[in-house]
């Protein structure tokens, strides 16, 4: 224990000096027992360690992913988020959710601290009560019930409110602490009470103390003597600052007992560049030391003593000690149930402080670029269009070598780290880059008559006509894993589209994809709208992306099942094209023909087996059972060395079976098969639709009626007859490249090209026209005449 104090660099709390901090353990069953406050005592003769008023060890974390290290905690309740909307008593609720954060957090081996306001409007639903019932008592005696509803209550004085609610206060904590088996002490102070140096060692030594036995300190200004608020004087350095307030005592405790991290909790998201509420105010997500000139600030909180200037200046103050700060909202039902964690977590919520600005730009500020950049390609001729595309596929055959060069650093770097499905994934080659180039140049000839295409002309009435025509869809994410050669495809399709652009791919093809995004930002550079497309390099989580609902459109996914999932999850308001599995089936049927079915197998299964299109279970008609066709799949698969897992029908009819398959809803995404038995066509489409994905599926018949049963029954985004499942992509489409697979039934399913990444405006053009002269006794008649639309150019 007592290297543990001199490890802090404070001194243990002296006897005599005990009466200034009013200290008790909350819970009975945890108090501090005299045994250990004579072993404290005990220590009195050594000498005091000088403590500096601020500390000079490491610096503030520099980025919300590093928050997740932080050991030392210190949680500071604003009065907003403690008290109810009345102001007389204290929100249970949100309450009982911090309390289970906060314990959650110190289970896992943190220090966590609490200051905490609460204390006034606790005493104030007490001492109203009891007033109430005095004098409904004394008016009874005197003048009978019916004066009762006009009782006046007194204003009463905050001292009293928090004499009164202080003890009550405690119980509450006691009460919801003991939940988690959590013991907790209350520390009361004033600001006189940081300036005696004594007094502040004293404090140091109690916190570390209880901070070593797993106590939580619940810390909170002594509203019962408080001395009127001083001048605003404090901040002329950061060795002083006034505790005038909790906000400056959680910041002075943070940076008295060097914390890590110091989370403010209010009524608002966080600190905007504007008061919250006017129509232009952004919440800012990291806040520097010298921005403040930039923000303009409101008015303060309808209760508590300070306001987010306040709250700022607190929060430098902790910065400049080496403390990092968040503040956030505590209050809101959404989030306030796991605002704590999230902050520790490293999650994008309320305002982060930081000293360390980064290089280049934040997400938000790409994020409006992409905005811009794209609007302006979005104005430019076809051709102009057209020609940056060609150029990039010029750039990807010219610059090849560089290009390779930087995948091969992933790859090193890779190695050992990544499976081998995904070494490939990553892995560029000539070829490669070569059909791109040539898939680029289909985008450029398709993308012609893309944006601005009539597809639609009515004449409503005379001089009065309406068009409907194609536009971007405006700011597309298109988040991807271990694929670089997604960069140029959806970069060529954006612009074809005239969408601006964020990318954000996986950190294992980082050399590739920085390279890549400079010869697409060369392209784009030859008719000025460079920032168009934006490749996201800060520590952004994908979650946190998925946030940004005011900047961006539509999100796109490329990679595994497991991260669509995620980004499904994620995203807030803003739709998602894609697919979560791809879950591929091709049916055998009786009159399928020998020399296809194991062709087609192998290709479906074995080419790509972790591509998304790759087969995943194979129906076999019944009749094809113990049959030469049947015998010959088995022995191709035993050759490719495909697993095969076989499902609960097909097991039945087997002696000595393979594995039986744990789900029937199953992707592999390797050299593994389910196989199952179906009675008929019917049977192998009910199959279908309960396990499949929407994704690709295919019939191998020679009976065209069957085909074409199975081809209009269906219900997938791709469905095949006599092919392989593989070809359930946008190059072999013809589309020149897509963006993904989407399985949705809206806008965009299957392969997703050019057209997928369009929607559509009206335009009307009319002369002085008014709605009131198409009412009954209007002078004009609504026409409604479908006219010619321009022919589209197919060259």
């Amino acid at each position: 224990m007592l290297s543990q104090v001199y490890r802090y660099g404070f001194q243990p709390f002296n006897q005599h000096l005990l009466p200034w901090v009013q200290c008790t353990a909350v819970s009975r069953s945890h108090r501090i027992q005299p045994s250990v406050i004579r072993h404290v005592r005990s220590w009195s003769n050594i000498p005091f360690i000088t403590v500096p008023l601020s500390r000079a060890h490491g610096k503030s974390f520099a980025h919300r992913s590093e928050l997740k290290h932080a050991k030392r905690i210190v949680v500071k309740l604003g009065s907003a988020v403690v008290t109810r909307g009345d102001e007389c008593g204290l929100a249970l609720g949100r309450l009982a959710s911090i309390v289970e954060q906060v314990s959650v957090l110190q289970n896992q081996g943190r220090e966590m601290m609490l200051v905490t306001s609460g204390a006034v409007a606790f005493g104030k639903q007490r001492l109203r009560h009891e007033i109430l019932l005095s004098q409904s008592v004394r008016q009874a005696l005197h003048s009978g019930q019916n004066q009762l509803k006009e009782m006046a209550i007194p204003v009463l004085e905050a001292r009293a409110c928090a004499a009164a609610g202080q003890s009550g206060l405690m119980a509450l904590y006691e009460a919801m602490f003991t939940q988690y088996s959590i013991c907790a002490a209350q520390i009361l102070v004033t600001n006189l009470d940081f300036h005696d140096e004594q007094k502040r060692r004293n404090l140091n030594g109690t916190l570390h103390e209880l901070l070593r036995m797993n106590i939580v300190p619940i810390v909170n200004t002594n509203d019962a003597v408080v001395p009127p608020a001083e001048p605003n004087s404090d901040l002329q350095g950061v060795n002083v600052i006034s505790v005038k307030d909790n906000d400056s005592l959680a910041a002075r405790l943070a940076v008295e007992m060097k914390t890590d991290l110091l989370i403010v909790l209010s009524d608002v998201e966080g600190l905007f560049d504007s008061p919250p509420g006017s129509d232009d105010a952004k919440l800012i997500d990291i806040f520097y030391p010298g921005d403040q000139q930039s923000v303009t600030f409101g008015t303060k909180s309808r209760v508590g003593m300070g306001g987010m200037e306040a709250k700022v200046k607190a929060a430098l103050w902790a910065l400049q000690g080496g403390t990092s700060v968040v503040i956030a909202n505590g209050t809101h039902p959404k989030v306030s149930g796991h605002v704590i964690t999230d902050i520790v977590e490293g999650k994008k919520v309320g305002t982060f402080f930081s000293e360390v600005k980064p290089a280049g730009p934040t997400v938000e500020q790409q994020g409006e670029m992409a905005r811009s950049g794209g609007r302006m390609l979005a104005t430019l001729e076809p051709e102009q269009r057209a020609e940056i595309i060609h150029h990039l596929a010029d750039l990807l055959t010219d610059q090849r070598d560089e290009i390779l060069l930087a995948n091969k650093k992933d790859l090193e770097e890779a190695e050992g780290r990544l499976a081998a499905p995904l070494l490939k994934r990553l892995s560029l080659s000539t070829s490669k880059l070569n059909s791109l180039a040539i898939g680029l140049r289909q985008i450029a000839a398709s993308s012609q008559d893309s944006v601005g295409r009539v597809l639609r002309r009515t004449r409503i009435a005379k001089n009065l006509e309406l068009e409907q025509v194609t536009v971007p869809i405006g700011v597309l994410l298109v988040i991807f894993e271990s694929r670089p050669d997604c960069l140029p495809q959806v970069a060529a399709l954006a612009i074809a589209s005239g969408n601006g652009l964020l990318l954000k791919g996986g950190k294992e093809a980082a050399h590739s994809n920085r390279i890549l995004h400079l010869l697409t930002q060369e392209a784009l550079s030859i008719h000025g709208v460079k920032e168009a497309v934006q490749l996201v390099n800060t520590r952004e989580e994908v979650e946190d992306l998925c946030r940004l609902d005011k900047m961006i459109d539509l999100i796109i996914p490329r990679g595994s099942s497991q991260l669509v999932r995620d980004i499904q999850k994620a995203a807030k308001g803003i739709p998602v094209m894609g697919h979560s599995e791809g879950i591929c089936h091709m049916y055998v049927d009786s009159e399928a023909s020998v020399d296809k079915v194991t062709r087609l197998v192998r290709d479906s299964k074995c080419e790509y087996p972790a591509a998304c299109n790759a087969l995943e279970t194979l129906l076999i008609h019944r009749d094809l059972l113990r049959t030469p066709l049947f015998d010959q799949i088995i022995d191709m698969l035993r050759v490719e060395q495909v697993k095969i897992h076989a499902g609960p029908k097909f097991a039945s009819y087997l002696t000595f079976s393979p594995s039986e398959v744990k789900s029937l809803r199953t992707e592999y995404g390797d050299l593994e098969l389910c196989i199952e038995v179906v009675d008929n066509v019917q049977d192998a489409i009910d199959h279908i639709h309960k396990y499949g994905s929407s994704h690709t599926d295919v019939i191998v018949t020679e009976n065209e009626n069957t085909a074409e049963f199975f081809l209009q029954h269906v219900d997938s985004a791709c469905v095949f007859w006599n092919t392989s499942t593989r070809f359930s992509d946008g190059y072999r489409f013809g589309l020149g490249a897509e963006v993904g697979i989407s399985t949705s039934r809206i806008h965009a399913r299957g392969p997703v090209g050019l057209e997928g990444l369009l929607t559509t405006k009206w335009l009307l053009r009319g002369k002085d026209h008014v709605v009131s002269d198409f009412s009954e006794h209007g002078s004009l008649k609504y026409l409604h005449e479908n006219l010619p639309v321009p022919q589209r150019n197919t060259n």
